[in-house]
């Protein structure tokens, strides 16, 4: 077995930059002088510990971050992480996208979407010598693959006392090390608060990822349990969660040059990749998945028309699909105008010379680099189909149908066998993923798409295709698109998985009903079934080479940092981290400097009249336009902050983390980065690296005079 090094005992040196990293909570201790040395006042051992203030008060949404603002189980994140319950609660004629949302008690407060889930993690244990301890040397490849996620299920099988709880094991450095995570799962969500989407999505796409920024990026929502505190589904006889602890609201916010630091569930970064990796990232993955996704949102506006039912259901689609391709723009950018490839290549190089240059290094780690790489490029072999049939997939009847008759086919197998997502464990949020179906489905947007990227695949040399696909869609010949588009209004015109109940009916029907179902969404399902298992398999096998290469790289590369003395932590993961910093503006290019706070005037002369994405309603102009602050005037910048910026290092995944300040004091929320800073998923740089929050004061004074939600306020405690 690989021998595994004492990584997460391992800090940065003096050489290290104090803002890098996303941190795991019990590496705290070990980099407490950095931190009280950027301001932090609080004890770092004490907020290692996941049973004490703070970490106790943040929680996950599964996807984003937020935290809890009251006893009463009042919890905060962002607007956009909101944004699919804010749609799931809209219709025509009352549209609470364009309006907002304010409920006035909790008998008011609507259900979040389907599958909205609040979680509260309650610890971390490390499970390495569990996972791999046991696995014999001689054990490669799929076996490698089936054995690790045998040893996964059967841990969180052991964690999982019942259906109250959410267990999952999460890997660090790519396979090095495992954590078992277990997480009390709340799911009654209930919406509470979201102001209108001119506040909070105001500058849109355009703004996306930009600074100057004046964005209200946040809403409410309630974690519900039975009476007897524990969670259960929606129920008028449910009560608020009673946290076991949350943040003070300082009314202040920030200022230059001020501690903060974010707590959340950051999702993936990829600092420790190959050459070969960053180049195949940056020269084909990059640009051929912006170019989809423009594709994709080029067919859903030209499909359903603005305040059309069908373009509400999907807004957040949209709004996901065009987070992205920007991001992916702004990767591009700075990819080809930087020199990361070059740092990459010298790293790498000094990297195999350090190796080189130790007998007993060279026999540890000699061959680790040259393994890894042969796998990525057997990995990259049929990228271009899968990455386009992905997008194929992700049409809403075709994932639908597959999935069902993937559970049909797993519920043949003793519970412990199946794959995750389709284990008894998965059962609950499978049917609300299915009942949730139709708010985001419209059939003349669905078929557009297939139609679009069907005939993209159709132009793929054969071998780069899958046979299974190409039979059931008649592309064995010359391509027809009459032909294919004649099909897909036969496929959506039969079909009735469009029907909630039907749906639902099928999670309990057998392999035999499925074959015999005329349904030809259901038809195409048993059709690609045995291709895609292969498919899998063949995955399968890879990934278990990987999980087994990837480490031994991973040991050269922190022991190779650590005799340099640089930062040594775990590529973000979903898990739950600690990234720090202070409030400091940048500059983007030579000749320009960014203030690190925007103002309400500054949103004010953003505004066009009827621009969807710049728009205001006319109370909060006049407010802004008459100076009507009150006590969230901040006489140095003449006006209320809106957002502002620091050094923290973040990623996806920490949308809706709450900023803190150096008491652990609330006093914002992270929602984007800037665009120079994007890539930082791939590459730290000190002087570009910038997270954008909104600011407290703009949080309370739009509550408090804009919106008329101060009943929310009024339950926040709010100190100065």
């Amino acid at each position: 077995m690989i021998k595994i090094l004492p990584v997460l005992s391992v800090v940065y040196g003096g050489s290290a930059l104090a803002d890098e990293g996303m941190w795991q909570p019990h590496q705290l201790q070990e980099i407490s002088g950095k931190l009280k040395q950027a301001g932090l006042e609080l004890d770092p051992s004490q907020m290692q510990n996941l049973n004490q203030f703070p970490m106790n008060a943040i929680i996950s949404l599964g996807g984003c971050t937020a935290s809890f603002l009251s006893e009463q189980g009042l919890v905060v994140t962002n607007h956009h992480c909101a944004y699919g319950s804010i749609q799931y609660n809209s219709t025509e004629k009352s549209n609470l996208l364009k309006q907002g949302f304010v409920a006035e008690d909790f008998t008011a407060e609507l259900p979040a979407a389907p599958g909205s889930r609040v979680y509260v993690t309650e610890s971390l244990t490390n499970v390495t010598d569990k996972i791999t301890g046991s696995i014999d040397k001689s054990v490669q490849g799929e076996a490698y693959y089936k054995a690790i996620e045998a040893k996964q299920k059967a841990l969180v099988a052991q964690c999982e006392t019942s259906q109250d709880y959410r267990c999952e094991v999460y890997s660090f450095h790519g396979g090095m090390e495992y954590f078992l995570i277990k997480q009390l799962a709340i799911r009654d969500v209930r919406l509470v608060y979201a102001p209108p989407s001119s506040i909070g999505k105001f500058g849109g796409d355009t703004d996306n990822w930009m600074w100057p920024r004046h964005t209200g990026d946040w809403a409410f929502y309630r974690a519900y349990v039975n009476k007897d505190g524990k969670p259960a589904d929606f129920s008028k006889d449910n009560v608020p969660f009673k946290a076991k602890a949350f943040l003070k609201v300082n009314a202040n916010g920030v200022e230059q040059d001020d501690y903060v630091m974010v707590l959340g569930y950051p999702g993936r970064t990829n600092r420790y990749r190959t050459v070969a990796e960053v180049e195949n990232q940056f020269t084909w993955v990059y640009p051929t998945a912006k170019r989809y996704r423009e594709e994709y949102i080029d067919i859903i506006k030209d499909s359903a028309p603005v305040g059309s039912e069908a373009r509400i259901k999907y807004e957040s689609t949209l709004a996901g699909l065009a987070n992205y391709a920007k991001n992916y723009g702004s990767m591009l950018e700075s990819y080809n105008k930087g020199d990361m490839l070059a740092r990459k290549q010298k790293e790498l190089a000094d990297l195999q010379a350090w190796i080189n240059s130790s007998t007993e290094r060279k026999q540890q780690y000699g061959k680790a680099l040259q393994q890894l790489d042969k796998l990525v490029a057997q990995s990259q072999q049929q990228q271009a189909r899968d990455l386009l049939l992905s997008y194929i997939g992700r049409t809403n009847l075709m994932g639908v149908a597959k999935r069902l008759y993937r559970l049909a086919n797993e519920k043949t197998k003793p519970d412990a066998e199946r794959k995750p997502g389709y284990q008894a464990r998965d059962m609950n949020r499978f049917t609300q993923s299915m009942t949730g179906v139709n708010r985001r489905y419209d059939a003349t947007v669905d078929k557009a798409v297939l139609a679009h990227f069907i005939a993209e695949y159709a132009t793929f040399p054969k071998d780069q295709r899958n046979a299974a696909f190409d039979k059931y869609f008649g592309l064995t010949q010359t391509f027809n698109e009459e032909k294919l588009q004649k099909q897909l209004d036969k496929m959506h015109s039969k079909t009735q998985l469009d029907e909630e109940a039907v749906r639902l009916a099928w999670m309990d029907k057998s392999v035999a009903e499925f074959k015999k179902s005329k349904d030809p969404y259901i038809q195409f399902a048993v059709s690609q079934y045995e291709s895609d298992m292969a498919q899998e398999q063949k995955l399968e096998a890879l990934t278990g080479q990987l999980a087994q290469a990837r480490p031994a790289y991973m040991q050269a590369m922190i022991a190779f940092k650590q005799s340099k003395g640089e930062p040594v932590y775990a590529d973000a993961n979903s898990s739950l981290r600690i990234t720090y910093g202070n409030v400091k503006g940048y500059s983007p290019q030579d000749g320009l400097v960014a203030k690190p706070f925007t103002t309400l005037e500054g949103m004010l002369a953003k505004y066009k009249p009827g621009d969807g994405e710049f728009d205001l309603f006319e109370n909060i102009r006049t407010a802004i336009a008459n100076k009507q602050y009150g006590k969230y005037y901040r006489q140095n910048l003449d006006s209320v902050p809106v957002n502002y910026l620091s050094t923290l290092d973040i990623t996806g995944g920490n949308s809706g983390s709450p900023t803190l300040n150096s008491k652990g004091e609330f006093v914002g929320l992270v929602f984007d980065g800037v665009y120079e800073s994007i890539i930082g998923d791939w590459d730290y740089n000190p002087e570009l690296n910038r997270a954008i929050h909104t600011s407290v004061p703009f949080m309370l004074w739009t509550m408090e005079n804009i919106d008329g939600a101060n009943n929310i306020v009024d339950e926040l405690t709010i100190v100065e």
